[in-house]
């Protein structure tokens, strides 16, 4: 291909094209735009190299293509709900709740005699039918012959089709009860958020983590954090549950996903968050650097990403200090968000943090909004002691007990009056009794600029 031809080929008019570098024009003719800036391309030039442009104040000039990428609108990636996945039930019970019986009735299940592997049970001539669903080198299959990317395309072929089995999957025992999800890598692609593996570039390990090692690196001339799967089978759907949540969220005070770098290993790629995460902030620099102000910003920072989160009906889980991340320009964003909020349906193994969770969330193991509070009540006890591990001179097996006898954690020192209210209502043992991130935001809001050392 010609160099004209790479360009000609390059964008089309009404295209969205996005700047990768700044530019400023020479000519009269010619329209000047910022890096970042999108704009929409008008027509074809006789000279492939440039194009003539609109930008979003309805200007239009002349712009050179070396300037410019493809941009598209990214869509949020969906999730598709698996209602008949029932989880850890064994033969004997599928059974029992496939009675009475009913030709093409369905569930799947984890494997009781298989690690690792499903089953699917149908019911068919007052009998239940049992198929070992084999999981192979992420991916799924019944006959070894056709394979799935996830339980969802599986049970979606054979509502198509029986294909094999003893008759087509049609009615869907539905589990009560926390619904469990899977998503498809293509919806990615689907929706703009696909990114070359050859457009990222390693420079370097910042942390390890439950699904893999998060790694800095760069992507179109920017520095990335990256989050590395680890080789761990079933992780996959997870990780792109991960990531799917992420789609749909935008907001300042949220670490924003950049997209997913699709195949082996698979990859999340993150704005990169140059001073690290809140604790180690905190006591590295200490009471002599970070100002009474700082402290107000990080902890209204926290509560606006929060109050979004509240707003979609997401939950986080795991809020505490370790999980806010801060911008080079001071500015705190929670992280961890996506996987969180994936975890409750991907039933992913987990030690609970005992120092961080509300007490009805250690009992029951489920989790809301208001769990939620409770963990920025936390929070905040972190952010006032510049780091502090929650709850100290208290052994860990003592803290349900210290909490359920309304003991709650005495103030930090310097801790404003109105800061330890704000704590103390977010530990309220009834969890309707305490305020929502909103309200939050609004009190915190309120004294912005009125503290001092």
């Amino acid at each position: 291909m010609s160099h004209r031809d790479q360009f000609q080929k390059k964008f089309k008019p009404g295209a969205k094209v996005k700047a990768i570098f700044d530019f400023h024009g020479t000519s009269v003719d010619d329209l000047s735009f910022k890096k970042e800036e999108v704009l929409t391309i008008v027509k074809i030039s006789r000279d492939p190299n440039w194009y003539q442009a609109r930008n979003s104040k309805g200007k239009n000039g002349m712009v050179p293509a070396n300037h410019l990428e493809d941009f598209s609108e990214k869509k949020e990636v969906k999730l598709h709900a698996m209602p008949w996945f029932h989880g850890k039930i064994t033969r004997e019970k599928a059974e029992e709740l496939m009675h009475p019986p009913r030709d093409g009735t369905f569930l799947v299940r984890e494997s009781t005699h298989f690690q690792g592997d499903y089953s699917l049970s149908v019911s068919y001539k007052n009998s239940v039918e049992h198929y070992r669903i084999i999981y192979s080198k992420n991916q799924l299959t019944v006959d070894e012959e056709t394979y799935f990317e996830n339980l969802f395309q599986l049970v979606e072929h054979y509502q198509k089709d029986a294909d094999g089995l003893c008759c087509k999957l049609e009615y869907p025992l539905q589990k009560k009860g926390s619904m469990n999800v899977a998503v498809d890598s293509k919806s990615f692609i689907e929706s703009g958020w696909a990114i070359e593996r050859s457009k990222i570039i390693f420079t370097g390990t910042l942390a390890s983590g439950n699904f893999g090692d998060v790694r800095e690196g760069t992507y179109q001339d920017k520095r990335v954090a990256i989050k590395l799967l680890k080789d761990d089978d079933k992780a996959a759907q997870a990780f792109l549950a991960e990531a799917s949540v992420m789609t749909s969220l935008k907001h300042p005070n949220l670490v924003q996903l950049l997209g997913v770098v699709l195949g082996t290993p698979l990859l999340l790629v993150m704005e990169f968050m140059s001073k690290g995460n809140l604790v180690e902030y905190l006591r590295s620099r200490g009471r002599s650097v970070v100002t009474a102000d700082q402290l107000l910003q990080f902890s209204t920072d926290c509560a606006k990403g929060m109050a979004y989160l509240e707003k979609k009906n997401l939950v986080h889980r795991d809020l505490a200090a370790r999980n806010i991340l801060i911008s080079e320009e001071d500015i705190a964003k929670v992280s961890d968000f996506g996987l969180t909020a994936a975890a409750e349906h991907m039933q992913i193994g987990k030690e609970l943090p005992i120092r961080w969770t509300a007490p009805e969330s250690l009992d029951t193991k489920e989790f809301t909004t208001k769990s939620d509070v409770w963990s920025f009540g936390i929070l905040l006890w972190e952010v006032y002691s510049y780091g502090k591990v929650p709850y100290p001179r208290v052994p860990l097996a003592d803290i349900r007990k210290f909490v359920n006898n309304n003991y709650r954690m005495e103030p930090p020192e310097g801790c404003p009056q109105f800061i330890y209210k704000l704590m103390t209502d977010c530990w309220k043992m009834n969890p309707k009794d305490r305020p929502t991130f909103q309200n939050m935001v609004s009190r915190l809001e309120s004294v912005q600029g009125s503290i001092r050392r």
